[in-house]
């Protein structure tokens, strides 16, 4: 331990020894010992300075972290430390500053309790002698830290000087009277107080040594928690806990050793105060930091800390955390199917039921939705789970499955990524809607799947347009087709259509912006609402979840109107298999119900909703567009007055469009009637022969 002190005592008596040399005055020696080095350590304090303004800086990024990745702290390690050496930094660099302190600080110790080596540099032989001559003449314990300001008080005694000068005749080649003058000569006074005499031994107004060092921390802290760009931000328990500790380092200091050492301390915290000043105005930590940034996600970390909270008792959150285990607690999974929420099993229905036919493979159905239906399917070969958004990020990364089939998109490109754990998982996408996708789906939405499942020609093309565009590894593109269509049209066929005699019309509008909801419902209903005509106005289930308030209104508004209903309720498709024609934007559902029962579509040019502005780089026109006049009539706004007409056109030619929209089915998508035997063989084939390479192995 001895060693440790000494060491950094050594280098800092040199700078003791200087200072001492040209000042000969004991406490303005170590003022400037205090501003030297200081000064001597500035680059290593603008370092910690930049350090911290850095650490800040990233706090936006690491709030978001934490609040995305709430619960998961493995994830949020991992996270924050991509996002530290991507950065270059260096959490250590917080510690720094308190190794620093602690190294002068025991080397101040070392300086102050050994004067006649640091001050003096007397040679060992020389020292010793004047130590074993001062217990012998004082009885005092030799093996006491301060035995060298011992020897100075000694030699103050004009009596003892005599007996130190005998000295001389061990050391014939020094001058004993000239050494025993310069320890005289170092006076350790300062305005009263004998810097070497340790407060809590001496008693008496030495106490206030101590104090003083308490209360010059005390200030110190408080303007680290005002100014200091990164104490600044702790939380208030941090802040208040730091001060604390520095307050009580500094009364002990203060108290405990010479008040040489407390003076050092004093002097320190009034120069650490004018240096952070000094590095707050030369390197600004306002040019730097986004601080609205960081208020923001402050918000954001506080509110994923009060839902993860509340959550505690969550029989959703309690159960989710036991599925997450009991997912990556099973043997290698062949087989994940993802839903994003319930109704999204209607994508994988067909597929599903004829793997579950045909092969003895189980499958892991995922879904977001705590709510999903498949929880209450009777099949124990469909094994589900709950994984919220957010735990499903962490979840995804660790996928060890051989085969995942989502109809989500954008895999890889934004939150949702491929598995970290293996890179051999085969990825397929299926698409949850019959139209095109490289209009009303994002730029690179499917580029990083393995295999798509193609709803029909239109699809094929699109994708091997878009590799031929964008340079591209080819995909494997499989013929599928669209149960979603095909069980829509079986039931259709199955339901039993009464004879009404009144025109039964179905608005469906989209949810996007400036859909019909927002832009002209009033217009067509007014044009619409005579006596001869039952309509029922049945908004996307997104819009009735989104904008609940502007569904009242509609309802008081039309509550006179006998023959308009308004319909929330999304459990059966009723009012889409009765209705004799349906008024929709740009929805997809207008298409399903045209291909399944046959029937026109008046489609009305509200704002188009673009996801990919760069569409037309493919030289394909979108389905959506090309077959909204082969399926219906399609009206803009100013031509509403024509919607009455409109219908009674499209009625009057209903069997000429049941025709035409035949055709187009045919013409457009793949195996009708055996989408779900195409894929689930796609994949039976695909898990077995992955099996087979194992064994191999």
């Amino acid at each position: 331990m001895s060693t440790i002190i000494s060491a950094p005592g050594t280098v800092l008596g040199h700078i003791m020894y200087f200072c001492y040399s040209i000042l000969k005055n004991y406490w303005l020696s170590i003022v400037i010992f205090t501003v030297i080095t200081r000064i001597i350590l500035l680059p290593v304090s603008i370092w910690v300075h930049k350090n911290s303004i850095k650490m800040v800086k990233l706090q936006p990024e690491i709030n978001f972290i934490k609040a995305r990745y709430a619960g998961d702290s493995e994830i949020i390690s991992e996270k924050q430390f991509e996002l530290y050496k991507k950065e270059k930094y260096s959490p250590m660099a917080g510690i720094l500053p308190l190794f620093i302190q602690l190294g002068l600080l025991m080397g101040v110790v070392d300086v102050i309790y050994k004067p006649l080596k640091h001050l003096l540099h007397l040679n060992s032989d020389i020292i010793t002698a004047f130590v074993n001559k001062t217990v012998e003449l004082t009885g005092i314990n030799p093996e006491t830290g301060s035995i060298q300001l011992a020897v100075i008080e000694a030699l103050n005694h004009m009596d003892f000087v005599p007996k130190f000068a005998e000295l001389q005749s061990q050391f014939p080649n020094s001058n004993i009277n000239e050494i025993i003058a310069n320890i005289q000569s170092i006076n350790t006074n300062f305005l009263g107080f004998n810097l070497a005499n340790v407060p809590v031994t001496t008693g008496g107004i030495y106490y206030l040594v101590p104090i003083v060092a308490g209360l010059t921390a005390l200030l110190l802290c408080v303007v680290q928690n005002k100014i200091q760009v990164l104490q600044s931000e702790q939380g208030k328990v941090s802040q208040v806990s730091m001060t604390a500790l520095s307050v009580g380092l500094s009364l002990y200091l203060g108290a405990f050793v010479p008040a040489g050492v407390g003076f050092y301390w004093m002097c320190g915290n009034i120069v650490a105060i004018l240096q952070l000043l000094l590095l707050n105005a030369v390197i600004s930590p306002k040019k730097y930091i986004d601080y609205e940034a960081l208020e923001e996600s402050k918000k954001a970390l506080a509110e994923s800390k009060a839902e993860e909270k509340s959550s505690k008792s969550n029989p959703y959150k309690i159960r989710e955390k036991a599925d997450y285990k009991r997912f990556f607690k099973d043997d290698e999974k062949q087989l994940v199917f993802y839903s994003e929420k319930s109704g999204f099993y209607k994508y994988f229905e067909n597929t599903i039921d004829y793997i579950l036919k045909n092969s003895d493979i189980v499958i892991h159905y995922v879904t977001s939705d705590p709510e999903d239906a498949i929880f209450q399917k009777n099949e124990p070969r469909i094994v589900p789970y709950y994984i919220g958004d957010k735990r499903l990020i962490p979840f995804m990364m660790k996928m060890d499955a051989d085969m995942v089939v989502m109809t989500m998109p954008d895999l890889d490109n934004y939150h949702i990524k491929r598995s970290y754990v293996r890179k051999d998982v085969e990825y397929v996408f299926m698409f949850h809607g019959p139209l095109s996708m490289h209009m009303a789906m994002r730029e690179g939405c499917v580029d990083n799947y393995d295999t798509i499942f193609c709803v029909g020609p239109h699809v094929y093309n699109e994708v091997r347009k878009i590799e031929e565009v964008y340079k591209l590894p080819p995909k494997k593109l499989i013929k599928c087709g669209y149960g979603v269509l095909e069980n829509l049209t079986n039931e259709y066929l199955k339901y039993e259509n009464k004879e009404h005699s009144n025109i039964k019309i179905l608005i469906a509008p989209s949810w996007q912006a400036d859909n019909i909801m927002d832009s002209c419902i009033y217009d067509i209903l007014n044009n619409i609402s005579d006596e001869n005509k039952e309509i029922i106005v049945r908004p996307h289930p997104e819009y009735v979840k989104r904008y609940p308030a502007k569904i009242k209104d509609l309802k008081l508004n039309l509550d006179n109107k006998k023959n308009i209903t308004i319909e929330d309720d999304f459990s059966n498709n009723t009012s889409i298999f009765e209705a004799d024609i349906m008024i929709s934007d740009w929805s997809g559902v207008a298409y399903e119900y045209a291909f399944s029962t046959k029937k026109p579509v008046i489609f009305i040019n509200t704002p188009m909703k673009v996801m990919n502005p760069n569409y037309t780089k493919l030289g394909i026109e979108p389905l959506e567009i090309s077959l909204r006049n082969k399926v219906g009539i399609s009206l803009d706004l100013n031509e509403l007055e024509r919607i009455n007409d409109s219908i009674n056109q499209l009625l009057q030619n209903k069997d000429s469009y049941r025709d035409i929209i035949q055709k187009i089915v045919d013409k457009y998508f793949y195996n009708f009637g055996k989408s779900g035997k195409v894929g689930g063989q796609y994949i039976i084939d695909t898990l077995e022969k992955k099996k087979e390479e194992k064994e191999e192995e």
